[in-house]
């Protein structure tokens, strides 16, 4: 069984000179060489329903992972285009992320990452998005 603990995240993106920063509470937990990051997404609205994220960093891969409101997946690898999917009450589409930039440093429960890629969605680029996060573990009390 892995160990849980509680962390502050910092989430921020970057797209077409738009900054959007995140601040939350997550849980991380290590399994095998990946640290997971599960939380909460911020709801945009009053009628928008619950969407659970989750992060897993991996040696040379990040995936994000949604369910709920929102259901979506995206892989990012350095040099790589890979596929994904979005899908909403409202739409689905697939989609695919060519990653041009991976940093990833994790220690124990804490770490950073940050990436940047091209977003493709069916085979029409989409933007460029450039995404940063950052894992403090939560002290004990």
């Amino acid at each position: 069984m892995s160990v849980r603990k509680q962390a502050a995240i910092r989430l921020q993106s970057l797209h077409e000179g738009e900054k959007t920063v995140h601040e939350l509470e997550a849980e991380v937990f290590a399994r095998g060489k990946s640290l997971y990051v599960r939380y909460i997404e911020p709801k945009l609205g009053p009628h928008q329903g619950e969407t659970r994220t989750m992060l897993k960093l991996s040696e040379d891969e990040v995936k994000i992972i949604r369910h709920g409101e929102v259901e979506s997946e995206q892989s990012f690898m350095l040099g790589q285009r890979l596929p994904g999917f979005y899908r909403s009450p409202f739409t689905s589409f697939q989609l695919s992320t060519h990653t041009q930039r991976m940093e990833l440093v994790v220690d124990g429960m804490s770490g950073r990452a940050a990436w940047e890629y091209d977003l493709y969605v069916f085979e029409d680029y989409s933007g460029h998005f450039s995404i940063s996060l950052s894992i403090q573990e939560a002290q004990e009390s």
